[in-house]
């Protein structure tokens, strides 16, 4: 009997984005409620039989009450049951979210699977297994259940999991509350609908992460969508359909200026979407520039930090190397002279412990210069 659903996962409710001061965190936060309440209603209009939420729905066990009613309030577009497990962020603790959730007395169509224990509300159509983290780090494998766990006969057995595949990841991924790669064939499985790794991924046969549908980080790994699928009986190949929800696009930029100019990294931030309101922006810059044009970089991007959504810059890597011109411009003879070239010097050895102040009062003194309107 086939059997359609709506997997996602990492929600991370009431993330603070510390890092992002003022309105623009605010409305990241904010934003992340609303993409919950675009997912109710795709899943309204696509007739989803349920939606699964494979961990990590909230950031925290510590997020506001407030934070819980607005998420439940988002939730109503979509009547059809939202199955919801713990993940390492929102792990079933004794007291967590969950348990503030179930005080506040829930919809009948809002399950907390915090039990490893199959559930079936579509009449034998599909049995959901669900394997709830009950702390940040679970030592041992929890899907391990699945395997003789029972359900109807003819019913698609989907689990439901989050943490990391092992073997299949990437060598830096986080590697805790791992699950055997082959955990969708041992258990007889349709699906194993996980969450933990932030990007869209099929990473064994029936198994797959859905993403997070609000990306959060600067990595490319196909973050900001949803997965509906069909299965049309036991055993049928499962059919994923992936649908972009996400509303902010996170975006590095890596450049190194290498003649001297920032031409670069503004034909860089050029080549943005035309959203340019919605993108969270990482820009580092390495190389080298010339103090007259580090003076027109750091005009222009205080035109870009008002552009994008957000716009958070390294430069530590990017060396000043004063032109002829440059130094012509503070000053031809006499002490200034002689002490911009021994700045530039140090600024140049970058075995020198000093360096990095020697640069920056190179460029303070030419800014200073041009601010005074010479």
């Amino acid at each position: 009997m086939a059997f359609r659903f709506l997997h996602t996962a990492d929600w991370q409710i009431g993330k603070p984005f510390a890092n992002i001061a003022g309105d623009s965190g605010a409305e990241l936060r904010s934003q992340r409620i609303k993409t919950v309440e675009s997912i109710a209603q795709i899943a309204n209009e696509r007739a989803v039989d349920a939606i699964l939420v494979a961990g990590d729905a909230f950031d925290s066990n510590e997020v506001s009450d407030r934070t819980i009613v607005r998420t439940i309030e988002a939730l109503a577009p979509f009547s059809g049951s939202w199955i919801f497990l713990p993940g390492n962020h929102d792990a079933a603790l004794a007291h967590s979210v969950w348990t503030r959730m179930h005080a506040m007395g829930l919809p009948s169509n809002i399950v907390i699977a915090d039990k490893p224990e199959p559930i079936d509300r579509w009449n034998g159509r599909a049995t959901v297994l669900p394997a709830p983290l009950r702390r940040r780090r679970e030592s041992l494998d929890q899907t391990e259940w699945f395997d003789q766990a029972p359900s109807s006969d003819g019913s698609c057995r989907i689990g439901l999991a989050h943490g990391s595949v092992a073997n299949r990841l990437p060598g830096n991924a986080d590697s805790s509350n791992e699950i055997p790669e082959d955990r969708a064939e041992r258990a007889g499985l349709c699906y194993l609908a996980l969450g933990d790794w932030h990007g869209a991924l099929k990473i064994a046969p029936r198994t797959w992460y859905s993403g997070a549908p609000e990306p959060d980080r600067h990595k490319a790994n196909d973050a900001g969508s949803i997965f509906i699928v069909d299965i049309d009986r036991p055993r049928a190949p499962e059919r994923v359909e992936t649908l972009n929800v996400g509303r902010y696009y996170w975006i590095r930029i890596d450049i190194e200026l290498i003649d001297g100019t920032c031409e670069r990294a503004l034909q860089a931030l050029e080549g943005l979407s035309n959203e340019y309101r919605t993108c969270v922006v990482f820009l580092n810059l390495t190389g080298a520039i010339s103090l007259a044009e580090r003076r027109r970089l750091e005009l222009e991007l205080k035109k870009w930090e008002a552009r994008v959504h957000h716009l958070e810059i390294d430069d530590s890597g990017l060396i000043d190397e004063p032109t002829p011109d440059d130094l012509d411009a503070l000053d031809n003879t006499g002490f200034v002279r002689l002490a911009v070239e021994r700045l530039r010097l140090r600024a140049s050895d970058p075995g020198d412990p000093e360096s990095s102040a020697a640069r920056m009062a190179l460029r303070m003194m030419y800014l200073d210069h041009f601010a005074k309107g010479a």
